[in-house]
């Protein structure tokens, strides 16, 4: 076991943070979390971290959280309801102002938590744009940093699950690489500590690269109770796109994720099978890991509901 002194995870009680902060522990790495709510942070995470009680977007908490660190995972996400309208505030300029701070203080060692493969500049979401440009930051910096690109979050499958029916907008792609939150958080959690993936990106994916659809069949079988499968038309998610596009002002939160729809839907195409094979082969032999099934997953979810 290595011991990288103390290591702040930034986003520590969000859907992947929280994973990664229960990996380092769970390895006795001295951990540290920034929170705005100390007792949902003590719910989600025990009482092995240490807190700072404060928010991202305060240079002088930022500071603070940063004294006496030696490495920094970045897992920020402002994609929901609540915090859409601060996204670019929470994911870009907060995270670039860490950077700063970090470069001042002489903190190299950073792991950043992106999407699964490097948007495109032209990407259409706010969201791709930015972590574009954070990897861009990295890239020509001096720091020692990893990347981890992730795909949908294994959830994903189960969070469309409502009244004994999966209705997927789009239908989904016929082949979609995801992982599990819990996978995510043990190679965050392995990266964060090593010195020797300087520079390097990883397309995280787990065990599966499967469309929505068979992953109805599949859960149903683990759970023993059929579940329905509802595909709503593409076209129907594109037109509302564009209304709500029109309207994103009123609307930020739904207009985005449409457009995430959207792009899910056509971004993962078949072929996409091909590159799944040689991302799980090289995380095999860089990570010690057992990737999750659906099935496995499954059984850890609907244990926690």
């Amino acid at each position: 076991m290595t011991k990288s002194g103390l290591i702040l995870v930034l986003g520590g009680t969000g859907h992947y943070g929280r994973h990664i902060v229960k990996a380092l522990t769970a390895d006795n790495q001295k951990v540290r979390i920034l929170s705005r709510n100390m007792t949902k942070a003590r719910q989600i995470l025990g009482e092995e971290p240490e807190i700072i009680i404060g928010d991202i977007t305060s240079k002088e908490v930022v500071i603070q959280a940063l004294e006496g660190v030696n490495a920094i995972v970045i897992s920020v996400s402002a994609f929901n309801r609540k915090m859409i309208r601060k996204l670019k505030l929470i994911e870009r300029d907060s995270v670039l102002m860490v950077f700063e701070e970090a470069e001042r203080l002489g903190i190299n060692r950073i792991v950043y938590i992106s999407v699964y493969g490097k948007p495109d500049t032209n990407v259409d979401m706010l969201q791709g744009r930015i972590k574009r440009e954070i990897e861009d930051t990295l890239e020509k910096s001096s720091f020692n940093y990893t990347i981890l690109g992730a795909p949908p979050s294994m959830e994903i499958f189960f969070s469309m699950i409502r009244n004994g029916k999966m209705t997927v907008p789009g239908g989904g792609p016929t082949a979609l690489p995801t992982i599990s939150p819990i996978d995510l958080g043990i190679i965050a959690a392995q990266t964060v500590i090593r010195s020797d993936l300087n520079r390097k990106r990883f397309s995280l994916v787990g065990s599966d690269v499967i469309s929505f659809r068979d992953a109805t069949e599949r859960i149903s079988k683990i759970t023993g109770n059929e579940i329905g499968f509802r595909k709503v038309p593409l076209l129907l998610i594109r037109a509302a796109a564009t209304i709500t596009g029109l309207l994103s002002a009123i609307f930020p939160y739904i207009s985005q994720l449409l457009k995430f729809i959207i792009l899910m839907n056509t971004a993962f195409t078949p072929d996409v099978i091909e590159q799944v094979i040689e991302h799980q082969k090289l995380l095999k032999e860089t990570f010690d890991y057992q990737p999750l099934t659906i099935e496995e997953f499954a059984i850890k979810f609907y244990k926690n509901k």
